[in-house]
């Protein structure tokens, strides 16, 4: 199974809407045949290894590192190819869970006499797939709010000078970070500011899972601009891929005609004070089968989706240099006056990347267990 994770992680940048998901075939001790799902329309896991294996698939066990899909979508279903290949035995890490499989796959394999075992390195596959997860399961993306800061925790001069926080080496994972999204979300503050690409600026060779000369997969640009502030000559309208503005209310039709007329797509999320409602907009990436969200913004839409509770993990990259009390913060937290008042993370892991810390943290109070 650690096996059929590592090659499920081939899919990291290449599977949306998909979940990535690994197979390996043993017989007799032997590795017959793997797979891995590489993108959505194509093969999935279980096929491609139950091709790769041949004859040798009969009788052998296969360890996947989602539920078998038991339903006609994009391709056929997976429990039909392994018991026509004469598999004995499914070992699969979880239930999937789409609703459209959810436990019907393995009832399908046992009710053609497969022994079938679940909950095989569980968390491990869980972490491969935390948009597909949630969406499933309450149809929101999984929201990564990505953010760099002084040692002081400072994210731009007083001037809004903020070029540049971390390091080339920093920047370069963030491109990788960025690869993983189906969609990048700024503020219109941050646009009018930076006028940022919010592109991957990498090659295929540099992911794994792509190949030289391939072209990265590129994320959706998403601006937040309640009230449709974006210039169209804005530099993410000349660049490759979508570019989403999502508004409130009471928004110019004249503004509206500008930026589609430059190609962007213009969508209403309004809530009662005219801003732009940031759950129904999350709900809405949902319904459009968008798995995972990168947030990079300034501190008032960063802190607007954290007090929201729409962030599910933060990545913070700390350069060794101080910026002084005059500098901006991280966030826009109004009304945290008393310690109690405090927004709880937990550190997920911390590691070094050039001169630099990245720290990813998870959002939210730790259980009892994990507090020990």
């Amino acid at each position: 199974m650690a096996r059929a994770i590592q090659l499920a992680r081939r899919g990291l940048y290449t599977t949306n809407p998909n979940p990535r998901v690994g197979c390996v075939l043993v017989r007799d001790g032997e590795v017959v045949g793997e797979g891995w799902h590489r993108r959505a329309g194509e093969p999935h896991a279980e096929p491609l290894a139950l091709t790769a294996a041949g004859e040798r698939a009969r009788g052998a066990t296969a360890y996947v590192t989602l539920e078998p899909c038991c339903h006609h979508g994009r391709t056929p279903p997976c429990t039909e190819a392994l018991i026509a290949a004469g598999v004995t035995r499914v070992v699969c890490a979880m239930v999937d869970p789409n609703p459209l499989v959810a436990g019907q796959g393995l009832g399908r394999l046992q009710a053609a006499g497969i022994e079938v075992l679940c909950g095989v390195l569980e968390a491990q596959s869980r972490a491969l797939n935390p948009g597909f997860i949630k969406r499933m399961e309450h149809a929101l993306p999984y929201c990564r709010c990505k953010l760099a800061a002084s040692l002081d925790g400072r994210t731009a001069m007083a001037s809004g000078e903020s070029r540049w926080i971390s390091s080339a080496a920093s920047r370069r994972d963030v491109h990788r970070l960025r690869a993983r999204h189906a969609a990048i979300v700024t503020g219109v503050g941050t646009l009018l500011a930076d006028d940022p690409s919010l592109t991957v600026r990498l090659a295929g060779a540099e992911l794994p899972g792509l190949q030289a000369g391939e072209s990265v997969p590129q994320p959706w640009r998403v601006v937040v601009d309640s009230r449709l502030r974006t210039p169209a000559g804005a530099r993410l309208f000349s660049l490759p891929g979508p570019t989403v503005m999502a508004c409130g209310g009471a928004v110019d039709p004249a503004r509206v005609a500008a930026l589609e007329a430059v190609g962007a797509r213009v969508v209403q999320f309004a809530e009662p004070h005219g801003l732009v409602d940031l759950h129904a907009l999350m709900a809405w990436f949902a319904a459009q089968e968008v798995n995972e969200v990168l947030l990079e913004a300034g501190p008032t839409l960063a802190g607007a989706a954290l007090t929201a509770g729409l962030v599910d993990e933060l990545i913070l990259y700390l350069a060794p240099h101080l910026m002084g009390d005059g500098a901006r913060g991280l966030f826009r937290l109004p009304g945290l006056e008393h310690m109690e008042h405090r927004i709880p993370l937990h550190i997920q892991e911390v590691r070094r990347v050039g001169p630099d810390l990245r720290l990813t943290l998870r959002a939210g109070a730790l259980s009892p267990a994990e507090g020990v």
